[in-house]
Order: C-alpha cells, then sequence, then structure tokens
C-alpha cells in the first residue's frame, strides 16, 4: 500500500519538480509539463506514461493499473491505485513519467496557475 503523502514524496523528490493546483487535484510537473497527478478521494495517482510504458505496468495487474478510461488513457494516461500498489512498482512509474517529460522541449505555454 503507498499513501498519498508517500506518492507525493516520490513525485516531489524528483529534481526540478514542483506540485500545482490542476483542476482542484495535485499535479506534479517538471520542465513545464505535468507528468502526475493525485486523486485524494479515489486515493489514486495518475502518471503519464509512453504508451510502451502504459501496457506494460498494466500487464501486471489491470485492476490496480489501468488507463485513463477516455481520450487521455490513449495518450498514455495512466491510473494507479495506491491502496494496492507496492512502493516500488509506484517509484519506477513516477519517474518514467518524470523523464518522459524531462526528455520532451519545454512547454512554451506558460501555465495557467504561475505568475
Amino acid at each position: 500500500m503507498v499513501t498519498i503523502e508517500t506518492a507525493r514524496q516520490f513525485a516531489l523528490s524528483l529534481p526540478g519538480t514542483e506540485e500545482y493546483d490542476h483542476v482542484g487535484r495535485p499535479a506534479f510537473r517538471s520542465n513545464k509539463r505535468t507528468f502526475a497527478t493525485l486523486w485524494l478521494q479515489e486515493q489514486r495517482m495518475m502518471v503519464k506514461l509512453s504508451l510502451i510504458d502504459q501496457d506494460v505496468f498494466c500487464a501486471f495487474n489491470p485492476a490496480i493499473i489501468y488507463p485513463v478510461p477516455n481520450k487521455w488513457g490513449l495518450q498514455g494516461c495512466t491510473l494507479f491505485e495506491l491502496k494496492e500498489m507496492r512502493e516500488d512498482m509506484l517509484l519506477d512509474a513516477i519517474m518514467l513519467g518524470w523523464q518522459t517529460v524531462m526528455d520532451k522541449k519545454p512547454n512554451k505555454k506558460s501555465p495557467k496557475n504561475e505568475e
């Protein structure tokens, strides 16, 4: 089991990561791109993965790791049920999500929440 606070600390431990509010959910970004959000009430974390990484994680157990059920899921957004997750697996996923955004050019649009 992974707690919300543990998931938050995993994300914030990565270089250049900041937490911000994204549509009422705590979200994490680096390189001006979001790579994860916490779904507090549902005890879930969404991590943006490559489609290949998404397939690998979902194959482990599709009951606890699965694509977001909409167009975002088709773009790699993957939900992790924190109550059922092993810490090492979630940390691996968060690191992959972070690496994915770090490998891209910085987003030219400034986030709405920045001043």
